[in-house]
């Protein structure tokens, strides 16, 4: 036997051992030492911008313009926090509360409509048969494939000839039902076997019955990924904001803060402020991402009968 066969029979043999392996753990220790330091780095200066934010809202806002990328305040305070929160005396406030309610209440109720009719409207696409289905589909396809900016025009003109213009309601209602999340629903109820549905249906239940009790506690891994998206897409939601409200009580975080880095509310550069404010309004879906993460894929068969 020749020295490349004895190589090509030994590379074959170690291949099943190695396929389960780390694609770092296969090369020796030296460049997997480089390689750790490299995923470290690009890691490091990822959290940079967060840790430059955090550690901004600790400054004053000398200190905020003299020393910007520092992540050690000269003079520690928490006067932009309590400025924030309505506990300083400022001259000028800064209605965070009020921001914060608007969006807190947005996202919790337009999460809740998004859970519920884009299941309920991808069961029915998944597994009703009725005329013109694939056509309805197609049309779920194409909505997704509209840029946002296009609807902008038409979203103002609706809203103002309904009366909804500048109300909670023309603010909440557009986004109750969402394209891609019907999309993902229909996706995942198409996986989920016949045979589960047929049982239920042979011991009498409708089909809202086996909708409601039996595939949707097996779509719990979808309706998590469904409910981390909609509550971070309404939570971040802009340009809707941007053209059904003009009214300063239905300012969201996202518009009341675009309006205070724009010098809407006082001069002056106000990083501290700024900062502390963004940083805020990040944590609730910061919050919610890493406490559901493991949910966040698309699961198999949960609960499905197995062959």
């Amino acid at each position: 036997m020749t020295a490349a066969a004895t190589a090509v029979r030994e590379r074959t043999r170690r291949a099943p051992h190695d396929r389960g392996r780390p694609v770092l753990s296969r090369f020796r220790l030296p460049w997997r030492l480089v390689g750790y330091g490299a995923v470290l780095g690009l890691g490091l200066l990822y959290l940079l911008p967060f840790a430059l934010q955090l550690v901004t809202g600790f400054k004053t806002d000398p200190d905020a313009a003299a020393h910007p990328l520092s992540l050690l305040p000269t003079t520690p305070t928490t006067a932009a926090y309590q400025r924030l929160f309505g506990l300083s005396q400022a001259a000028e406030g800064v209605p965070f509360l009020r921001w914060l309610g608007n969006s807190a209440l947005i996202a919790v109720l337009v999460t809740a409509g998004r859970v519920l009719f884009d299941s309920m409207a991808g069961y029915a696409l998944a597994r009703l048969r009725f005329r013109g289905r694939s056509v309805l589909f197609g049309f779920v396809l194409a909505v997704m494939a509209v840029p946002g900016v296009a609807l902008l025009i038409p979203k103002f003109l609706v809203l103002n000839t309904f009366g909804l213009f500048d109300t909670y309601t023309g603010m909440i209602l557009p986004l109750m039902v969402d394209a891609a999340g019907i999309f993902i629903m229909k996706q995942f109820f198409e996986s989920v076997p016949r045979e589960v549905e047929e049982a239920a249906r042979v011991d009498g239940a409708g089909v809202f019955r086996i909708f409601w009790s039996v595939v949707l506690p097996m779509a719990r891994p979808a309706l998590i990924t469904l409910t981390i998206l909609s509550f971070q897409g309404s939570w971040n939601e802009f340009t809707h904001f941007l053209v059904s409200t003009q009214s300063g009580q239905y300012e969201t975080l996202t518009t009341g803060l675009a309006r205070f880095v724009s010098g809407g509310l006082g001069g002056g550069t106000q990083y501290p402020l700024k900062l502390a404010a963004a940083l805020l309004s990040t944590l609730p879906v910061a919050a919610l991402f890493f406490c559901f993460q493991r949910y966040f894929v698309s699961g198999a068969n949960a609960g499905a009968v197995k062959e």
